[in-house]
Order: structure tokens, then C-alpha cells, then sequence
């Protein structure tokens, strides 16, 4: 073989390699950006996934917006039907509920913990991160507030030296978040949160492990009592048990 056959068998081999490492960064691009979208509402509870919209979107093949699909079905975030479509799914009550108990278990320990391990350091990073909700409030900038409420209890299990634990939390609370994000906005709710965040907080600063896991409970415990209240759920938004979603598809098409 020439040198120059030589080169442009390499160089078409160096191509193909880079085409196979770049659709799976190609497919994490999409599902992450998409993921985000349905967690932060940008893209609500029945929205249709089409396709050829999100290749052009995204400019990519078919390929990785379908590997995305495929992980995002895994997570529960969205029902792929082959004669319907792909929709953003609705947020199951029964999985919601089983989220927010592991939840509250893990931020009772962590919290706990964090009690003892608490510096001087930790309590300033804890209150201003309280100043930061409170100027949330102050501008009603709810999508804010909810990244920042999320750093408080992050900031609580740095401080219990055991950070991987929000990394559990973190992948058990993608349909809370969205219920949270739905909820957050009614009257009253922003101001509720702080007052419930700085009392986890005033309990740390004296070292009351009892007192801080007693807040912490009460205040991941309230989502449990709402979502006892059936007369909260929007079906638009919510169903009851996901192992059965077609129904509800099909039955909105043939409503419009």
C-alpha cells in the first residue's frame, strides 16, 4: 500500500472513531438538556417529544435523541408509545410519595450528623444561604428560590461529611422537584420554606441533633401530608399509578 493510501486509510479510520465518541456525548447532551427541561417545567406533563423537531433543535441524527428517550423513559420522566408518540409523562402520585419517605429518612441522618461536625463556617454558609432565599422572595423569583433551597439541604450534607448521600437523594427526587416547582408558587409557600429552613438551622447553632432532625422532619414531612390530599391533583399533571399511561393518551385525543 502506498503512503498516501496509508494516510487516507488513517484518516478515515481516525473519522469513524471520532463519529462513534461523539454520539454518545452527542446522546448525553440531549438527555441532560431534556431532562432539565421536564424537571424545571420548561417542558410540562403530557408535552409531545417530537423527534424531527429535536434533531433539528439540537442538529443531531436520530441516534442520540433516541438513546436520550430511551434513558429518560428509564427515569420515569417520559412514556414512549410507538403508534402515539413520545409525551412528557405526568407525575405518579404513588412514586412521588415513595420519594418524599426516602428523602425525609436520608435528611434526618444527614442533619443529624451534620449537628456534630458543625463549624463556625458552616453556620455562616447555611445563613446566607438563608439571605438568598429571603431575596428570592423579595423578587418572587420562584425557579431561583428552588435552586437555592436545594443548596441548604446539599450544604447539609457537605457539613455531615457525607455529600453522596444528596447524590442518592439526588436521583430519587426528579418527580418532587417537579411537584415542587408546580406547587411552590402558591401564596404563602416561598415565606413557609424559610421559616421552616431557619429552624433547622437555629436548632444547629446549639447543637440540638433532636431538635434539628425534629425540623427537618416536619419540614420534608408537610409534602407527605399534601400529597395524602387527593383534592390537589390536577390529572393534567399528576396520575395516580404510572404502570398504566396509555388510557390517559388516548383519551385525550380523542378529547381534542
Amino acid at each position: 500500500m502506498s503512503e498516501a493510501r496509508k494516510r487516507r486509510s488513517l484518516a478515515g479510520v481516525t473519522h469513524l472513531s471520532h463519529q462513534r465518541a461523539a454520539a454518545p456525548r452527542a446522546a448525553t447532551l440531549v438527555y441532560n438538556t431534556l431532562r432539565d427541561d421536564i424537571i424545571s417545567l420548561r417542558r410540562r406533563p403530557m408535552d409531545l417529544l417530537n423527534e424531527k423537531e429535536l434533531e433539528a433543535h439540537f442538529g443531531v441524527s436520530r441516534t442520540p435523541i433516541r438513546e436520550a428517550i430511551l434513558r429518560l423513559s428509564d427515569d420515569g420522566l417520559v412514556n414512549v408509545f410507538p403508534q402515539s408518540g413520545t409525551f412528557v409523562s405526568r407525575i405518579p402520585r404513588h412514586a412521588l410519595y415513595e420519594a418524599i419517605l426516602v428523602r425525609k429518612a436520608l435528611e434526618d441522618t444527614t442533619v443529624s450528623i451534620a449537628v456534630e461536625k458543625i463549624t463556625p463556617a458552616g453556620i455562616r454558609s447555611l445563613e446566607r444561604n438563608l439571605a438568598d432565599l429571603s431575596a428570592c422572595l423579595r423578587d418572587d423569583d420562584v425557579a431561583t428560590f428552588h435552586v437555592v433551597d436545594n443548596d441548604f439541604h446539599k450544604l447539609i450534607s457537605d457539613i455531615s461529611g457525607f455529600p453522596g448521600i444528596w447524590a442518592i437523594i439526588q436521583q430519587v427526587k426528579v418527580h418532587s422537584d417537579r411537584y415542587r416547582l408546580l406547587t411552590l408558587p402558591q401564596e404563602g409557600r416561598l415565606a413557609r420554606v424559610i421559616e421552616e429552613h431557619s429552624a433547622v438551622i437555629e436548632c444547629m447553632k446549639t447543637g440540638d441533633k433532636v431538635g434539628a432532625a425534629a425540623a427537618m422532619g416536619f419540614h420534608l414531612g408537610r409534602l407527605l401530608g399534601e400529597v395524602e390530599k387527593a383534592e390537589i391533583w390536577d390529572p393534567n399533571y399528576f396520575i395516580e399509578d404510572a404502570k398504566s399511561p396509555l388510557a390517559s393518551i388516548e383519551e385525550k385525543g380523542k378529547n381534542q
